[in-house]
């Protein structure tokens, strides 16, 4: 009775598997479109269209096939039902047929066998494991710079090999962009600069309408300006993001033939067809032209045929007729292309989806692992119409707000070119004793913090008789509602560093921009000192917004005071007045508080003294820190009417006015305690002379205690450490200015 079950079961086995591979034979090698198999990869189809039909079509043929299995296995499962419970051992076996029969592509966890089959596209051409790439980029101004760190970002996180970073700049973004680099210091990143300035006569003949201007148009100049022995290069905008790795970009290069020279995406919008409106008339293209976002330049063959020479004539020839480029260097690129087609390289469109309206972007992509580069081209940026605009913007976001700590990871296996900064940071962390106490301490003093210097728009005039003097202050996110009232009392220059998390410069930037206050102020430099470790480096956050100031002289603040109204101007008058240009003085600016999150600002020291009176106002710490602020004399300043010098005492961390080349803050003070008497203390050192201005005065407004003054109340660690870099400071001090020194070890100890 089981001999004529097992005959049908084998059967069924049979047709099952020759339906299977028959289907499949069916695919691969009939039903030829063109002479292209139907199951030829999305990747291998030249146009979205055809990509789509291919796919929906296949889709087509495994529903067929699926449909078919289904029925065998009901019919076998109506046979099993019929035939009663075999043996273990046939259960065993029908299980195990069953499983492989139900395994098919529309399963999540497929075989390896089957995921190998499911490949849809050939393996790529392969970058070498340590193939250095070169990346170049045009970039000016402070708002290109910020875009700039977003597409690195996107890069270092995808990356595999080293990299050579190749930025042509004007001034302003080669002071950010070296600054920023060098206290990166990612491995296996070279960053070259090259100075816009001297480009700009090659191009400065073009008259050129797009927003971009005159660096619109120097990806033309870069056969001159990158270094001749350079040959290949892959030139990208600011505001490009990459989801892939970009090596599988430089492996396009391979597939180059013996002419082509450039590699390009074509343009997603209707641009240059000339259909946007009533008598438009765009720059010739190659049918619906080119976008140069992204390019690849073979830039040995393009020195070899004359491209100089063959742009520049394009160029001339057209503008006789054009007048002007409207999308600066693509303009140009394209008509060269009109005319030499067989110089170009198409590439997939999905290396440069152009996020602008109206744009033909949607038809790069059909999944997510589609995506490989994002161009946000559109002068609207984030703000964009695409249908999946919010995933695009998140993946963007995700870059803008990532922790670029992060990316400085070693590349495993490449050799890495260690620069004389790294060399030496790795020597001083050898030198350091991790079972020290004060570990902790001593690692963050030599710990490098990534600077982004000017962070927003910047424009300082100076003045014609060298007294000008810039209010110098550091703060951190809790500290941020200060600055619009700063804004308001001080009308001079201010340079602020200001120590925060990648996310949290992102919160800040959404916040000035969107401040009445702080976007009307162009003389305000911002600076933001990256996170990292346990500690508030508070004398390094300082020392950056110090020497940063572009002023002779630097008013060094604490950014929770408020100075009074005309400050600035005094402060001025009290340069010329004490001549200071040819002494050695530090300006004592008086420091009182309020207790009261509203106060009354008093605008006159009349007015402040009646409030001290009636105890709306207080000398700054009496009551907590009294040694802090009592050498200024407050009994003498109510009624002095000229300035008067006082004696430096233990502990004294006056608020002063002193030359921008005053000593920098001493770095191994970190978080709370001794970061402003240990810079007084040096100041007296080199014989400053301390004087407290008459009709000077700041106000501490009350916030919330510091997350790291609870740390020094409430851990007995914290204190030892201190005291420990006390002694060890004092001894440095007394090595540095000798027996002159020591009377700061004598006040020490008599405390």
């Amino acid at each position: 009775m089981h001999l004529p079950f097992r005959g049908r079961l084998k059967l069924l086995v049979a047709s099952l598997t020759a339906v299977i591979l028959l289907t499949w034979l069916y695919l691969l090698a009939g039903n030829l479109e063109n002479g292209r198999s139907l199951l030829l990869s999305p990747c291998l189809s030249e146009t979205p269209e055809a990509r789509v039909l291919e796919r929906a079509v296949l889709e087509s043929r495994v529903r067929e096939m699926e449909e078919e299995n289904r029925q065998i296995r009901l019919q076998l499962s109506q046979l099993q039902g019929t035939a009663g419970q075999p043996a273990d051992g046939g259960n065993y076996g029908n299980a195990a047929w069953g499983a492989s029969a139900d395994t098919g592509p529309e399963d999540v966890e497929n075989t390896a066998e089957e995921r190998a089959n499911h490949t849809e596209c050939p393996r790529s051409p392969t970058v070498l494991k340590c193939e250095l790439i070169h990346v170049a980029c045009v970039c000016a101004g402070h708002n290109a710079s910020r875009d700039v760190v977003t597409l690195v970002k996107s890069i270092l996180f995808h990356r595999k090999n080293p990299l050579h970073f190749h930025f042509i700049t004007d001034a302003v973004a080669n002071q950010i962009l070296s600054s920023l680099f060098q206290s990166w210091m990612v491995p296996s990143v070279q960053v070259s600069f090259y100075d816009a300035d001297e480009l700009k006569s090659e191009v400065s003949w073009i008259p050129n309408k797009h927003y971009s201007g005159i660096y619109g148009l120097m990806k033309l100049t870069l056969t001159k300006a990158l270094p001749s022995d350079l040959t290949k290069v892959i030139v990208l905008d600011t505001d490009i993001t990459f989801a892939t790795d970009i090596a599988e970009l430089w492996a396009i290069f391979r597939k180059f033939t013996d002419k082509q020279v450039i590699g390009l995406v074509e343009n997603q919008s209707d641009w240059y067809l000339g259909n946007l409106w009533k008598n438009h008339k765009p720059w010739p293209a190659l049918g619906r032209g080119f976008n140069t976002g992204v390019i690849l330049l073979y830039l040995e063959r393009l020195r070899r045929i004359g491209w100089e020479q063959m742009w520049r004539l394009t160029a001339e020839r057209e503008l006789m007729s054009m007048l002007s480029t409207s999308l600066a260097d693509q303009d140009i690129f394209n008509a060269f292309i009109k005319q030499n087609p067989v110089l170009v390289h198409q590439l997939p469109c999905f290396w440069n989806v152009q996020l602008s309206d109206h744009t033909r972007s949607e038809q790069c992509y059909t999944e997510v692992s589609d995506l490989k580069v994002i161009h946000w081209n559109s002068p609207k940026k984030l703000r964009v119409k695409n249908k999946h605009v919010e995933f695009f913007r998140n993946l963007y976001l995700t870059f803008l707000e990532y922790d670029g700590n992060l990316l400085r990871r070693e590349l495993f296996g490449c050799p890495s070119h260690a620069t004389s900064e790294s060399v030496q940071l790795q020597g001083a962390l050898e030198e350091l004793d991790e079972d020290d106490q004060c570990y902790d301490f001593r690692r963050e003093r030599i710990t490098v913090h990534r600077v982004h210097l000017y962070f927003l728009q910047y424009e300082y005039t100076p003045t014609g008789d060298d007294t000008d003097v810039t209010l110098v202050a550091q703060l951190s996110m809790d500290r941020l509602q200060m600055l619009e009232a700063i804004c308001k009392h001080w009308e001079g220059p201010i340079s602020l560093a200001l120590y925060m998390s990648d996310a949290e410069a992102q919160q800040f930037l959404r916040y000035a921009q969107a401040s009445e206050v702080l976007k009307n102020r162009k003389n305000v430099g911002y600076h933001i000192v990256y996170k990292e470790g346990q500690f508030y480096p508070v004398n390094l956050v300082r020392n950056v917004a110090l020497r940063n100031a572009n002023t002779p002289y630097v008013f060094l603040a604490d950014v929770d005071f408020l100075p009074m109204y005309g400050l600035y101007d005094y402060l001025r008058k009290s340069v010329v007045q004490l001549d200071m240009a040819h002494t050695k003085k530090a300006l004592v600016v008086p420091a009182f508080e309020t207790l009261r999150y509203r106060l009354s600002f008093p605008k006159s020291k009349a007015e402040l003294l009646s409030m001290l009176d009636i105890g709306t106002l207080y000398t700054f710490r009496y009551h907590v820190w009294t040694k802090g602020h009592a050498p200024t004399n407050y009994a003498k300043w109510r009624t002095a009417t000229t300035p008067y010098k006082v004696e430096w005492e233990a502990d004294f961390e006056p608020y002063v006015v002193v030359k921008r080349d005053c000593p920098e803050y001493d770095q191994r003070f970190v978080g709370f305690g001794w970061n402003k008497v240990s810079h007084i203390m040096e100041l007296d050192a080199q014989e400053y002379d301390l004087m407290v201005l008459p009709n000077a005065f700041m106000i501490h407004m009350p916030h919330a205690p510091s997350f790291d003054i609870s740390k020094f109340r409430s851990s007995p660690g914290y204190r030892y450490c201190l005291q420990t870099l006390k002694e060890e400071f004092h001894q440095d001090l007394s090595r540095k200015y000798g027996a002159a020194a020591l009377k700061y070890l004598t006040a020490q100890r008599n405390i």
